[in-house]
């Protein structure tokens, strides 16, 4: 969703008599969080505000950076909240020195799963900065006000405007997502086999699904096998199926599951698992593009995609003598690797969301948000266990928080929370904060530098003296690089 830059964003409406409730429940966040300018609002995925309630004093000094919070909000689907929780998104410097004057308060309104809108609150620098227990009021007071604008005719006109397009099972928007889904849009069609490659949890198997969902065998069968769970002498059956008496035990005859697959998709997981013996069959199936059953003379034609994945190095299995190198180039014509989570940052946040949304509801539970330093620690860490882990997380997490809405940091795993950093409800004072910041903001740039000392001090705008100084105030290590090159940062 994008606010753009429409006027009616910067002219508020009147709030018609229907709409009393809103301007009701607008007074109630008033009286509990004391704010120079209070909004509340609805608006589209084209950026138009459809409906508007807002009270300030004085006017909006920086329109600008209310308009470019919202819009991060609404769009990460998570809450911004004063300028000591900046996270490393904002890449607009000078929207933050101006962020610095200000203490801020938005929070998505997310309806039926849909980010319809916003609570914005705003303070000058002259109050103390909101607190946590702010934040919860506002996640509490969502509910009600949720369900006061989703009655709204505007709330209708936002389900209508918005465009829904069908969701790929691959999820993500970074440049290596970009190039992956522009692979799959070029192999979904034809019959070419494709590899997948990628370290265990990246989503291997989301990348076959895509491919065959979004192709023209999408109304046919998707079969899965995962090559190392099924014993050797189980798998050949399993397979290529089998006729009545090919061995003891095989009382009837039983087709494969490549040929259950037929018109359909066949997606080979951990292939680097498969023997020789059953490497030899599968290439033999791959040229001639026939499947014969085990104790049968007949082959029968096939017509089938095959997409194949793992996560060892498959050029050196063929090295080692452990896969058949004609094999190997036969399943290697397209190949699609994806990078590690740690690689596609991009990604994560887009991903938090959606597992958010997936588990809460699976859970049957209210939609929650993660604090904001408890966001932080999540964007900073390395994801080793890739998607898979970020999945484990977020549901370890939502069964910790129990029946509140936030995820605090207290909730992470010892793992991600290394520090053991605890959840205060309590107001930030104010110097305390602003060290607490500098401290963060320091540690971010320098793992994004690599620990490049020159690097770090240009970018953030310091001389190099000026850094190690600010360094050694917050006892940041000045050799910590090769910790972190063990985390994988």
């Amino acid at each position: 969703m994008s606010l753009g830059k429409d006027k009616s964003f910067y002219e508020p409406k009147k709030i018609p008599r229907r709409s009393s409730l809103l301007a009701k429940l607008l007074s109630l966040i008033r009286q509990e969080i004391p704010a120079e300018r209070t909004l509340i609002l609805l608006a589209d995925d084209k950026g138009k505000i459809l409906l508007q309630s807002s009270s300030q004093v004085g006017q909006i000094d920086n329109r600008n950076l209310m308009e470019d919070i919202v819009k991060k909000a609404i769009q990460e689907k998570t809450p911004v909240m004063n300028e000591f929780q900046v996270r490393s998104e904002f890449e607009d410097y000078k929207s933050l020195m101006t962020f610095k004057a200000k203490r801020v308060l938005c929070l998505p309104i997310i309806i039926e799963n849909t980010p319809g809108g916003a609570i914005y609150l705003e303070r000058n620098s002259s109050f103390k900065p909101f607190s946590q227990k702010d934040l919860e009021f506002l996640i509490a007071f969502s509910r009600p006000l949720g369900l006061t604008l989703k009655d709204t005719e505007e709330f209708q006109e936002v389900m209508e405007r918005s465009h829904k397009s069908p969701e790929s099972p691959f999820i993500g928007r970074s440049k290596a997502s970009h190039c992956i889904m522009t692979l799959i849009d070029k192999v979904k069609d034809n019959d070419t086999p494709v590899f997948i490659g990628g370290e265990s949890g990246t989503g291997k198997e989301l990348v076959a699904r895509a491919i065959h969902s979004r192709g023209a065998r999408r109304n046919r069968k998707f079969v899965v096998v995962n090559c190392g769970a099924i014993p050797e002498h189980l798998l050949e059956a399993e397979l290529f199926g089998f006729v009545r008496g090919a061995f003891t035990g095989a009382f009837r005859s039983k087709p494969g599951l490549f040929e259950e697959a037929m018109g359909g998709t066949f997606f080979l997981d951990e292939i680097g698992d498969l023997s020789l013996f059953l490497q030899a069959k599968l290439l033999r199936l791959l040229q001639d593009k026939e499947v014969k059953r085990i104790g049968e003379n007949r082959y029968r034609r096939l017509d089938v995609k095959i997409i194949s994945a793992t996560n060892k190095n498959l050029e050196g299995e063929v090295n080692r003598g452990n896969f058949r190198e004609d094999l190997y180039y036969r399943l290697k014509i397209i190949t699609i690797e994806i990078p590690p989570l740690r690689e596609r940052k991009d990604d994560l946040l887009l991903l938090l969301n959606h597992f958010m949304e997936r588990y809460c509801q699976e859970m049957n539970m209210k939609r929650a948000y993660f604090s904001p330093r408890a966001l932080e620690l999540l964007m900073s860490y390395h994801w080793p266990g890739n998607v898979r882990e970020l999945q484990n997380e977020i549901q370890r997490c939502l069964i910790m928080a129990g029946e509140a809405n936030l995820i605090k940091e207290d909730f992470l795993s010892p793992k991600i929370n290394r520090e053991k950093e605890s959840y205060s409800v309590s107001s930030h004072n104010f110097f305390q904060a602003k060290a607490e910041f500098e401290k963060r903001f320091l540690h971010q740039a320098l793992i994004r530098c690599r620990y490049n000392k020159v690097k770090t001090a240009e970018e953030i705008g310091l001389t190099r003296q000026g850094l190690f100084k600010l360094m050694k105030k917050y006892n940041i290590p000045k050799k910590e690089m090769d910790k972190d090159k063990v985390r994988g940062w």
